[in-house]
């Protein structure tokens, strides 16, 4: 899709961002920092609305009918605690107190002496929660969806993740249209309004929908804020800047159960998380803490503006020398010479993926391994139902931790390739394992398995994220990386289906990802190197990146250092030229010089007097 010119899939940049621009505007200097710090707050609130839906949609172990006293004969009165429950509540082996019964006893008894007729019936006036995780009343309790309501539980799951497929997919598009800066203040106004409709929701239906819509918007935010700060950084920083996001996400998470025992109802914790939402709509107002892209806006062709986008990193970096010419003229002028004053803003969609095999290919692999990273952790956390509630809660948030951890010591010394290979080899070893011997090994076993399963799943799943934002071109960014996002959504929901249908299909969902985790082995090995390598920006240069070996050969051993030639070094450089150009432009303009450059006079076809006398004032001139 192209607008004023047509935005063929070989069209690349005039200069090299990475070793032409990025180094002229102070490369990852201050001002950077600074806006890549701004850009990992969003990260945080996205996280603190996402596992906020654990609380929303606990449903707690022990719950039972309500009953009714004056249908009850008058002496229960003199009975309570687990005796009054024995009395009225049946019991159901491997569960406990019934969930959807109570007992009814005829009027006319007076005492239970004796075998006593009484009949079962289904709860007609509501439950009784005597235990709800953190908060005192969540929607499960605001709305009783139990017994014959409690499917829509699992279906809130899957709608929200649809929600955020539709956001991954629309919103990611939507950065390359409109840039990164507007896309992430499109969803951040829209998603803190949705939360705040959320607090207000009066219906277990309402309710859906308006998560629905919110998820959608806070997956716009995270896109386009997880992309601006890879964009604003250098190839050595680009891992470490993204993990960090990775651990205000997992703070948000070690917040939460603070946050539900203190908020004790439902709407006041959506509140709470919707509040940092709420204050980065202040971005707005100050566009130096989350600037435009300049990757973007040159790689689109969006010229004047980037321009004075360049001009404000240039500044703020402080590259600008008063004294001297200072880089950022001269990079005006390279940019004037090589893109002309005629160019017109280009703009492009995922669909011009069907013109490439390359980076369809890598989006391809890498929104499969994703997807199997996100559906199979539930294979693991299905193990720990054993466990208490905070046990498994802080167990899953601790391995993600040490995933980041695990991925910022590894990734940038074995590459992205290598790390990814073992994450799925892991991953897919430990399904297996606990798939074939469950039931012959010990509990600690098990929990060992499924641990280690889920810290690798995890690793997965973020080096997946993080490595299909480095290979994809800055021209479809967005919209590719919100597909591999997608991807791993769909295996979320996957998890939530295996709920609706009351975990019966769970064994068949446990082979075909263990089955998925080993096939990823092979269609890992197709993925490109990206370590310490500039991010493409055109099309041509995503198509560019090529499969390196996983193992690099030695040197060969008959190799003679002394007899190979070097070339030349050549005496030109297109810098020191380009500064000699724009100094000599300068010293021209400037009217106050110690002397005046005449014309050079027209000389005529044919030769004669007027040639001598043309000549001779000309010399007059120069002598003045």
């Amino acid at each position: 899709m192209a607008s004023g010119a047509s935005a063929s899939a070989s069209c690349c940049l005039p200069m090299d961002y990475e070793t032409k621009i990025f180094p002229q505007i102070g490369g990852y200097g201050r001002y950077n920092r600074v806006a890549v710090v701004f850009s990992w707050f969003p990260t945080f609130a996205v996280a603190l609305n996402l596992f906020s839906d654990v609380y929303f949609t606990h449903i707690p172990k022990l719950y039972y009918c309500k009953t009714d006293p004056t249908q009850l004969p008058s002496f229960f009165s003199n009975y309570s605690g687990e005796t009054y429950l024995n009395l009225t509540i049946p019991w159901v082996d491997g569960q406990g107190f019934s969930h959807c019964e109570r007992y009814k006893y005829p009027a006319n008894i007076t005492d239970l002496s004796g075998k006593v007729p009484r009949e079962k019936e289904n709860c007609s006036i509501g439950w009784e929660y005597p235990t709800v995780v953190g908060l005192q009343s969540n929607i499960l309790t605001e709305w009783n969806l139990v017994c014959k309501d409690e499917w829509k539980i699992p279906r809130q799951h899957v709608c929200f993740m649809v929600g955020w497929i539709v956001g991954y997919i629309f919103l990611g598009s939507l950065c390359d249209w409109l840039g990164r800066r507007r896309g992430f203040l499109f969803s951040i106004t829209l998603s803190s309004l949705f939360g705040v409709s959320v607090c207000l929701s009066s219906s277990a239906l309402m309710f859906l929908m308006l998560r629905l819509c919110q998820g959608a918007m806070l997956a716009g935010v995270f896109v386009s804020s997880y992309i601006l700060r890879l964009e604003l950084s250098d190839p050595p920083h680009r891992l470490m800047v993204a993990m960090i996001g990775g651990f205000f996400a997992v703070s948000a998470e070690l917040l939460l159960p603070g946050l539900a025992i203190l908020c004790h109802d439902w709407p006041i914790l959506q509140a709470v998380a919707t509040l940092p939402l709420i204050l980065l709509i202040s971005y707005w107002c100050c566009a130096s803490v989350f600037p435009e892209s300049p990757r973007w806006l040159l790689a689109t062709d969006h010229i004047p503006q980037a321009k004075r986008s360049l001009q404000e990193f240039t500044k703020r970096n402080g590259v600008c020398l008063q004294d001297e010419m200072y880089p950022g003229e001269t990079l005006m002028s390279e940019i004037d010479s090589a893109y002309g004053e005629d160019h017109q803003p280009r703009y492009y969609s995922v669909l011009e993926l069907r013109q490439t095999r390359v980076i369809w290919k890598n989006c391809l692999i890498l929104s499969f391994t994703l997807f199997i990273g996100k559906g199979i952790q539930y294979c693991f956390t299905r193990n720990l139902d054993v466990y208490n509630f905070y046990l498994k809660y802080f167990l899953r948030v601790i391995t993600g931790a040490l995933a980041c951890v695990f991925i910022c010591l590894c990734v940038n010394h074995f590459g992205r390739r290598g790390i990814l290979l073992l994450s799925a080899i892991v991953t897919g070893l430990s399904s297996l394992l606990l798939l074939a011997l469950t039931e012959y090994l010990q509990s600690g076993l098990v929990l060992v398995l499924s641990v280690v399963g889920l810290l690798f799943s995890q690793a997965l799943a973020m080096l997946s994220a993080f490595f299909a934002c480095e290979v994809m071109p800055t021209v479809v960014r967005g919209g590719c990386f919100g597909l591999v996002l997608a991807a791993g959504c769909v295996g979320m929901a996957a998890s939530s289906m295996m709920e609706l249908q009351d975990k019966r299909g769970f064994f068949l969902h446990h082979v075909i990802f263990a089955s998925f985790a080993i096939l990823s082995v092979l269609c890992i090995m197709l993925l490109p190197e990206s370590k310490r390598k500039s991010l493409p920006d055109s099309m041509k240069e995503g198509e560019s990146q090529r499969r390196p070996p996983l193992f690099l050969s030695q040197q060969k051993k008959d190799c003679l250092p002394l007899l190979c030639t070097r070339p030349p070094v050549s005496e030109y450089n297109p810098d020191n030229y380009s500064r000699l150009v724009s100094a000599t432009r300068k010293m021209l303009t400037k009217d106050n010089l110690p002397y005046r450059i005449a014309r050079p006079s027209v000389l005529p076809l044919l030769p004669g007097s007027n040639t001598q006398k043309g000549e001779n004032e000309t010399q007059e001139d120069v002598a003045l």
